[in-house]
């Protein structure tokens, strides 16, 4: 098959199993690009690995060091025959032109719930915002914990009288351990995220009470949130 390519990905594609999710430090802006540049030229040169592998999509972060890589597959074991089959060889292609690039570890996730702008809104991401919450391990009930929290978002969302414009989607992803959820959200661009967390002054969101229940929400043992924009996205053609 041959490989199609995009800037990103559909986070709401159907037949989505599991969405792989890590981290690259490469060093510099320049070893970021360098980086995406030698992606692009060692995927584009092969066959799509398997039909399993739905999508592959790289963003840079605004910190001059990192890149996201955010995989859908249809399952697991279609991304483990991935891995068996094609990873190394070119991952070693990769490394060869950027060496010492450094692997944070990676999640595995499940799609729990999307929200997005209706029906004919054209508008193209030019900044994902990844918003990764962590929760206390080991809690009974951890499941409805996690899904109760998100569905708390939509509450909130729904009943906010002064979303931010710039918003596009969210899509909030449940860890397979148990212990995280990740929001995959596109905005327009940074500065509209920027700006929206310095209107709301105690991150996105009005102060309503639907928010203040959010922001203290049991189980929940903090966040982190990091601005990408988006590079590449490869799937078969």
């Amino acid at each position: 098959m041959p490989v199609q390519l995009a800037t990103a990905p559909d986070p709401a594609r159907p037949g989505v199993g599991v969405v792989m999710v890590s981290t690259w430090r490469v060093g510099t802006s320049a070893r970021q690009r360098a980086t995406v540049d030698a992606i692009s030229r060692v995927w584009r040169a092969r066959a799509w690995p398997d039909a399993g592998l739905l999508s592959y999509s790289v963003a840079i972060g605004e910190d001059g060091d990192s890149l996201l890589h955010y995989s859908q597959s249809s399952g697991e074991e279609a991304y483990e025959r991935f891995v068996g089959a094609s990873r190394d060889e070119r991952v070693a292609e990769i490394d060869a032109a950027v060496p010492g690039i450094e692997r944070l570890g990676l999640g595995r996730y499940e799609l729990y719930r999307s929200g997005a702008s209706p029906a004919g809104d054209t508008r193209a991401p030019g900044c994902v915002v990844v918003v990764d919450v962590e929760f206390q391990p080991g809690e009974p009930g951890a499941a409805q914990i996690r899904e109760g929290w998100v569905d708390a978002v939509f509450e909130a969302l729904d009943t906010d009288p002064h979303l931010p414009p710039g918003g596009i989607s969210a899509h909030f992803h449940l860890s397979t351990d148990g212990t995280r959820v990740l929001n995959y959200a596109e905005w327009e661009s940074a500065r509209a995220h920027i700006d929206a967390l310095a209107a709301a002054g105690e991150g996105i969101g009005s102060p309503t009470e639907e928010w203040a229940r959010v922001r203290a929400y049991p189980g929940v043992r903090g966040s982190t949130l990091t601005r990408y924009t988006p590079a590449i996205s490869l799937s078969a053609g």
